[in-house]
């Protein structure tokens, strides 16, 4: 039976395999099949993550990371969670093979994915310049055409903050009004940069190697058009990916999973939290980071606790 068992091997997954395996607990991390490594493995350059001054790729971040964890006694499997039972003192995880790993504690850290259109250029783009992350990947488009998609008070966020270096940026609504606050619709109203393209829906993403245009389509009368521009920016959203612990945990109003405090402990004990499952705000490599942190020493006091027979604490939601 493992002491700890991390679903998931983004930064706050790994990040959490990194600190129980200096513990000497052997953690197991579940990585998946298909998407080991998380959303950063879709980006290019990543230039906010601390300590690499001039850069460093989505991807070879993500092997940095997993191989410090699997330095300090880290196993990776690559395979798919695909049922949990986490009722009583052991947690049972099922994988897509029909293995049943038995762990004493859970860190769940599947994270998050953004909201797509659904375009064949989108996907052959991404990282193209098409990006879902203004923060990440902003400073790349400094004093180029760009275009926000979306409605709500990310997308005026993303839009506001993309005119610190973009020399004008666009934002297309589907319709003819937005769903976001009307400070944040002010903000973006007020910038001479911003220019709103209304009753409008992006049907295709236009590029060789590179994002040059977009395909427009009028939400009102259908008549299509295009608008040249060196990158797309999607802001419609984004899941939390909990399917797998509906009815287990609870969650908070906005999907995430909910935990006590500042802390990473569910409303089962033995069973923690960690990453962009839990932050519907910030979605940051390095806060997803210092949320595995959490996870990883509030499982080891969970397991230290039940070696000396104490009472381990037991979160309990507001109703």
């Amino acid at each position: 039976m493992r002491q700890v068992t991390i679903i998931g091997s983004g930064p706050a997954g790994l990040t959490a395999a990194i600190y129980t395996a200096r513990a000497g607990l052997e953690p197991l991390v579940i990585a998946s099949s298909v998407e080991a490594g998380g959303e950063l493995m879709k980006t290019t350059e990543v230039e906010n993550f601390p300590g690499f001054p001039d850069g460093i790729q989505g991807p070879e971040l993500m092997e940095k990371m997993q191989a410090q964890a699997e330095k300090f006694g880290a196993e990776v499997a690559y395979a798919d969670a695909v049922e949990l039972d986490l009722n009583g003192p052991v947690k049972k995880i099922t994988l897509g093979n029909g293995t049943v790993v038995e762990s004493q504690t859970v860190i769940y850290a599947t994270g998050s994915a953004y909201r797509k259109l659904g375009l064949p250029g989108e996907e052959r783009l991404s990282g193209y310049g098409v990006s879902w992350c203004a923060t990440c990947d902003g400073f790349f488009f400094r004093d180029r055409v760009i275009a926000v998609v979306g409605g709500g008070d990310s997308a005026m966020e993303e839009a506001t903050f993309l005119t610190r270096f973009a020399s004008k940026v666009y934002v297309i609504h589907r319709k003819d009004t937005l769903r976001a606050s009307k400070i944040m619709q002010e903000r973006a109203m007020a910038n001479e940069k911003i220019e709103f393209i209304w009753n409008t829906e992006v049907v295709d993403v236009v590029g060789d190697g590179a994002v040059n245009s977009l395909q427009l389509r009028n939400t009102v009368d259908g008549s299509e058009g295009t608008l040249d521009v060196q990158g797309l920016f999607i802001a419609i959203g984004n899941d939390p990916r909990t399917h797998l612990v509906h009815g287990k945990v609870d969650l908070t109003a906005d999907g995430t999973i909910w935990v006590d405090g500042r802390s990473s402990k569910t409303t089962v004990p033995g069973v923690f939290a960690a990453g962009d499952v839990l932050d519907p705000t910030y979605r940051q490599a390095v806060t997803a980071a210092g949320s595995g942190t959490v996870a990883a020493l509030d499982a080891e006091h969970y397991l230290a606790a039940l070696a000396d027979g104490s009472a381990a604490d037991v979160a309990t939601a507001p109703v």
